[in-house]
């Protein structure tokens, strides 16, 4: 499972939980679900730190693909790469 799934499931939960404790207080709704929201975000700072710590170090990883992908197309699409087995110009040599 993807790093960014477990923490959002995570978050998911978090929020779900502090909801099933704030149930039975009597409260408006709405401010229950603030109350959860604002709860559930401070708690997965400390909480779920790993998850995120995680999720940050795929989404760099996946962002450093794309960006070396695309260098590779720019240059490919430019005639900047050599070929495999393309023997160089008498000019170049």
């Amino acid at each position: 499972m993807s790093a960014a799934v477990k923490y959002t499931l995570g978050r998911i939960g978090l929020f779900a939980v502090i909801i099933a404790a704030l149930w039975p207080v009597e409260l408006d709704i709405f401010l229950k679900l603030m109350l959860a929201l604002v709860f559930s975000a401070a708690l997965s700072f400390f909480l779920l730190r790993g998850w995120r710590d995680e999720m940050a170090e795929e989404m760099a990883g996946a962002a450093e693909r794309r960006r070396a992908e695309k260098e590779r197309l720019r240059s490919a699409l430019a005639g900047e790469d050599e070929q495999p087995g393309q023997r160089p110009a008498d000019d170049e040599r």
